[in-house]
């Protein structure tokens, strides 16, 4: 058959829905009770949509949001959330999922994206396995999405209760069902389930409880352990591979807290004891002792249960003693999480001085953390309060400054017209790119271009919607942020302006206006404000 002419391939413009292009999501879920089932792995569902995209000339693939290991009867997962990040700032317009048991398991939440909110963001979304697609309205059926949700939903309430009741069997039985082990522990090589005595860090426990034992405050036992360079339980498990995520990692240094979980915890006498907390409604409380399982001898104790009940007995007297001691009363602290360290970076201490009756902040790193692990830090509040002010007033300037100049770039004809022209011109040359790629399939089917052709131009014509999609966001974002600067300019004048009129500051004020304030060791202070990252130092 003889090859036709490409000369005058003349576009076949149908409606705005046939011509367009979609900046595709494709998103993959595998729960923990999915690991079984193969047809729900990551690289099927990775081929199924894959696939599913290369048989669709509409479907352009921005990104692949892949949830590993996380249940669906919530929405609270990473890479989900990513991707209705993405979906906010216009980057996608279009999901597409294996079935609908992988976009969630919950009837309510899972009908409520589908039915609200990917509409109400004009993004389109599509089951393959269900053949379930937005844009074929007549052909997805009235009654079958919500029965599959609420199928979707039974079954994973019914795995949940399941994997609830095997961990309490297994807790019955004695058997360690945390994902890392206690500090003093590993798991056996050959039952995970099995603690067996980490050499190393079981003769760190046994320091404390002695030291405990002897009488030693927990602030002591902190500066002992951090001054002998001893790693902290988190930082240890790091180092030993056990933990990888940075949110687990802490802050390198014992502190108080870590001491007193280990005091407390009866694991250490040999006995297995654990549900000490149970998740409800996606949340994890505290349990009555009544409802902890306690098996006994389950695995080789580190210290025994005299040393234990002993020191827990010493702890529960400290604790005894301090209840009864008439706490001081303090007038509420405005700069409460905004003013720290300037050299390690820890929260100021507030305190009263016992005399003059006024109030000071201090870094106690060097009491809690150990010895000079910084400078000495200390600073009167009167004086950092009045500091502030003052920064304010000194900035005021710069804000009606800024806030001017923003005016006139807003409010300017000149830069109006050019970005509407350009707005304009660039939706022009998107509509025109989008009816070419959309001629480009007919064009295949119809054999008038080769396969290798089609892909290439197919190509082409992505790659300058895509830089034409950018033109635009980029243009859009700009607009806003000029508008955004504007009014957050607007509400500092404003602010600033009050606290002239009265000399006073309040959290609230404070909470709008600062970012944080730092305080060096000789006196100087600097203040980070909250519309523009301007910071100043001084010395006093």
């Amino acid at each position: 058959m003889a090859r036709k002419s490409r000369k005058n391939i003349a576009p076949v413009i149908k409606n705005d829905l046939e011509n367009k292009v979609y900046n595709t999501a494709l998103y993959i879920r595998l729960s923990i009770e999915d690991n079984k089932k193969r047809g729900n792995s990551i690289k099927t569902q990775t081929d199924i949509l894959n696939n599913f995209a290369a048989l669709n000339g509409d479907i352009k693939i921005i990104d692949t949001y892949i949830d590993n290991g996380t249940t669906g009867t919530n929405f609270e997962r990473p890479q989900f959330k990513r991707m209705i990040s993405d979906i906010e700032n216009k980057k996608i317009n279009c999901v597409i999922v294996k079935d609908l048991s992988r976009l969630g398991r919950n009837a309510i939440d899972t009908g409520f994206y589908i039915e609200k909110y990917f509409p109400i963001h004009n993004v389109r979304f599509i089951s393959v396995n269900d053949d379930f697609d937005t844009n074929k309205e007549n052909e997805n059926g009235g009654i079958i999405l919500p029965l599959k949700n609420m199928i979707n939903e039974a079954y994973s309430i019914d795995i949940g209760r399941k994997i609830k009741a095997q961990a309490r069997q297994s807790m019955k039985m004695g058997e360690y069902i945390g994902s890392k082990p206690p500090y003093g522990y590993i798991k056996s090589p050959d039952n995970c389930h099995k603690l067996i005595i980490d050499e190393e860090s079981a003769a760190v426990v046994k320091q404390i409880f002695l030291w405990k034992y002897e009488g030693i405050s927990y602030n002591q036992i902190v500066k002992r352990l951090n001054e002998s360079n001893i790693l902290p339980p988190n930082k240890y498990s790091q180092n030993k591979g056990i933990i990888n995520h940075k949110n687990l990692r802490g802050s390198g240094y014992w502190d108080n807290r870590a001491i007193k979980r280990i005091l407390s915890n009866e694991i250490y006498t040999g006995d297995m004891v654990q549900g000490k907390t149970q998740t409800i409604n996606h949340k994890q409380v505290s349990m009555p002792k009544e409802f902890w399982i306690t098996v006994k001898n389950t695995h080789e104790p580190i210290i025994s249960h005299e040393i234990f009940n002993a020191v827990n007995n010493i702890c529960k007297e400290i604790s005894d003693k301090y209840k009864n001691i008439p706490i001081s009363q303090y007038t509420p602290n405005i700069l409460k999480g905004k003013i720290f360290c300037g050299h390690c970076g820890r929260n100021l201490n507030r305190h009263k001085d016992k005399k003059n009756k006024k109030y000071g902040f201090r870094c106690l790193s060097n009491e809690r953390i150990a010895k000079n692990v910084c400078l000495p830090v200390s600073v009167n509040e009167e004086y950092v309060l009045k500091y502030i002010i003052d920064y304010l007033k000194e900035n005021y300037g710069i804000v009606l400054e800024n806030k001017q100049e923003l005016r006139k770039n807003i409010m300017s004809k000149d830069n109006k017209c050019s970005y509407e022209h350009k707005i304009l011109k660039l939706k022009q040359d998107l509509r025109k790119n989008q009816v070419f790629l959309k001629s480009l399939y007919e064009s295949l089917v119809n054999q008038i271009i080769t396969n290798d052709e089609y892909l290439n131009m197919k190509q082409e014509y992505e790659n300058r919607i895509t830089d034409i999609l950018k033109e635009m966001e980029n243009l859009e974002n700009k607009q806003k942020s000029l508008n955004k600067k504007f009014e957050i300019y607007s509400d500092t004048e404003k602010l600033i302006t009050e606290i002239s009129n009265t000399n006073l500051l309040t959290a609230e004020l404070i909470q709008k206006l600062i970012d944080k304030i730092l305080v060096y060791s000789d006196k100087r202070i600097e203040v980070f404000l909250r519309f523009d990252n301007i910071r100043k130092g001084a010395n006093v």
